[in-house]
């Protein structure tokens, strides 16, 4: 079994995340994910997130492709987690590309495209806009 494990903060969701979470289960039979906790969110983007880390986690949870999820406390646990989680690939998005290849030593770290013209931020500036 082929166990597959991504992270994110999973913000107001959009296709850009069901893309990024389809396509890193199709890598592997079994689906980890982590969800970034609010206060991990606040202190990378100095903002918290619209929706709280549980409900995020119940998003992520509730989805066919997912089959396993748990918060995400720090960046600095990352190898921790591979190794509990027992991970045999990382699948990031390409905008970390490179960032995490100190982890090939224990898993085979992937970095997808991410999906074009989306993010959770221009998603918060339409919603602010209107």
């Amino acid at each position: 079994m082929v166990r597959v494990i991504t992270f994110g903060t999973f913000d107001v969701f959009h296709i850009g995340h069901l893309s990024i979470l389809d396509r890193s289960r199709k890598l592997g039979d079994f689906l980890i994910v982590g969800v970034s906790t609010d206060q991990m969110s606040f202190d990378k983007k100095n903002r918290y997130p619209i929706y709280s880390q549980h409900e995020r986690l119940q998003i992520i949870q509730s989805l066919r492709c997912v089959d396993e999820v748990f918060f995400e406390e720090s960046l600095d646990l990352k190898r921790n987690y591979l190794l509990e989680y027992k991970a045999d690939i990382l699948v990031m998005g390409d905008d970390w590309a490179g960032k995490f290849d100190k982890f090939n030593d224990i898993v085979r770290v992937i970095y997808l495209p991410r999906t074009p013209s989306i993010s959770t931020t221009e998603v918060i500036e339409k919603i602010r806009i209107i």
